[in-house]
């Protein structure tokens, strides 16, 4: 039964969908046709949804016990931790979540370099996916200010001052951001304003994200174009459901280790003290999951060039769908781009490493180095290799590999014959 031809059986579930079609919607996300051969990479977007609707839900319930001034925030936070019904509960949960919300985004992420996810006919998908994902950046540092703690203050002036580097408006833009002419309350309540916000916007991008999955339907491993509904896919409802559930039963006891056994092993020491305009930190840092990208903006000696650089490093994901040239998906069939691939993952985690250390001696020699690999993956290395590489034979469908088919053309026609 297709979303199209779907007629509820009672006559009040009839006059409902009649004027607002939500049973067929449902109806066709049970029967979306779905790659058989999905392996548990593909779970991470069920647990995204999940991680982000936890996210608003318990911003929303510590934005009632939140204040957002200088001379409160920081005992509020106290006073939620102490004084309200398992509010230690929720900031636990809040804080480790928006660590563990990116933990399945770099996954995801890098699922989909791996398998070429974002290739034609998929790349709005990716571009959504990437804007998302900028958006859940801005987010995170406006919501690691809030606390007020010493890191809070630091990152955030460390951060916004970056603006005032872009020549004619830089002033102009960091004045506005600060609301005035230092971080102090002006900003802390614009950047609370703005965290509480940019959820309900990255929740609708979500939905435009899974609406542009539904048009093309999704990659598999193998990295071939399905025909919908085909010996190749089954229901959404219920294999697919019950793998993404089992996923999700055993990415919720990672989570749960952090929020009951190791709450603050992800924060830093430093934003446990309230923040002090006089007092500067030993090595101001930001979150793990922000530590790339501030590894690249430090290992550029300008400022306005670290600022490019670190803002470039984002923009080469939006247009990667045009840097990969090669025709072949899935890194199962290119043996040179794996290679490179494991290359680059080596590189995110070096840079993140870096980006922790001080920006000085061997670290910035090494974070250097691997700023320019970074680069040099996306914008010389995939569009020569996209056009040199020798793949390996892709399948014909996904039943092939496991009858043990090939895509030989001369065995097609003996199938054929056959038939």
């Amino acid at each position: 039964m297709s979303d199209h031809n779907y007629v509820p059986s009672s006559k009040l579930g009839k006059w409902f969908n009649d004027r607002l079609p939500l049973l067929s919607l449902s109806a066709h996300l049970r029967e979306y046709p779905t790659p058989k051969n999905l392996n548990y990479w593909w779970t991470f977007g069920g647990i995204l949804t999940f991680c982000l609707v936890a996210q608003i839900i318990t911003g929303i319930v510590l934005a009632m016990h939140y204040v957002a001034h200088t001379d409160l925030a920081f005992a509020s936070v106290e006073h939620i931790m102490r004084d309200v019904n398992y509010g230690w509960l929720l900031r636990y949960f809040h804080a480790n979540g928006a660590s563990m919300f990116f933990l399945a985004v770099y996954i995801h992420i890098f699922r989909a370099l791996y398998y070429g996810s974002y290739k034609s006919p998929r790349e709005v998908i990716w571009i959504i996916g990437m804007i998302i994902y900028f958006l859940m950046m801005m987010t995170a540092f406006m919501g690691y200010v809030l606390p007020w703690g010493q890191m809070s203050f630091w990152a955030a002036t460390v951060i916004t001052n970056l603006f005032s580097a872009v020549p004619f408006v830089g002033e102009s833009i960091t004045n506005w951001l600060w609301g005035g002419f230092a971080v102090d309350n002006p900003t802390l309540t614009r950047f609370y304003a703005l965290h509480y916000l940019l959820p309900f916007l990255i929740f609708g991008l979500v939905i435009l994200h899974i609406w542009a999955l539904h048009v093309p339907g999704n990659n598999n491993p193998i990295g071939i174009e399905l025909k919908k509904p085909s010996k190749d896919t089954v229901p959404f409802h219920p294999y697919i459901v019950i793998k993404d559930l089992f996923a999700l039963l055993l990415f919720l006891i990672v989570f749960a280790f952090f929020v009951f056994y190791a709450p603050n092993i992800l924060g830093h020491a430093d934003n446990y003290i309230e923040a002090n305009p006089m007092v500067t930190p030993n090595h101001i840092v930001p979150e793990w999951y922000l530590l790339p990208f501030y590894a690249i903006l430090r290992s550029v000696p300008d400022k306005l060039f670290g600022v490019i650089a670190m803002f470039a490093s984002i923009f080469v994901l939006v247009i990667l769908p045009w840097l990969d040239t090669s025709k072949v998906k899935s890194a199962i069939f290119r043996p040179i781009y794996k290679q490179f691939y494991w290359i680059l993952v080596i590189d995110v985690l070096v840079l993140g490493y870096m980006g922790a250390m001080p920006a000085e001696g061997t670290y910035l020699l090494i974070a250097r180095a691997a700023t320019i690999y970074y680069f040099v993956h996306f914008l010389i290395i995939l569009p020569i290799l996209g056009k040199k590489e020798k793949t390996l034979p892709v399948p014909l469908s996904i039943t092939d590999p496991v009858l043990g088919g090939s895509p030989n053309p001369n065995v097609v026609k003996k199938k054929e014959i056959y038939n």
